[in-house]
């Protein structure tokens, strides 16, 4: 699982995260009608703006820092403990 958040904190995982976001929502406004196209935008948002602003979303549940700047560290502690 630490593996994960490591590629999720690294550059290549925020912009993974803004890609998926954008797709999402280019997804919800062009394809899929309706209220579930706007639900879709809205859930695009949200890995849109995790990646825009360094965060982790799903870090928290496990127990880390929401923030990137502070769960980059905490993930080398880790993995030298």
């Amino acid at each position: 699982m630490l593996a994960l958040f490591r590629f999720l904190a690294s550059p290549g995982g925020r912009l993974a995260r803004i890609v998926a976001g954008l797709l999402l929502i280019v997804a919800g406004i062009w394809w899929i009608p309706g209220l579930a196209g706007w639900v879709v935008v809205i859930i695009g948002l949200v890995p849109l703006a995790a990646g825009i602003f360094d965060w982790c979303v799903l870090a928290p549940l496990f127990g880390l820092p929401l923030l990137g700047s502070y769960l980059r560290p905490s993930l080398e502690r880790e993995r030298h403990a």
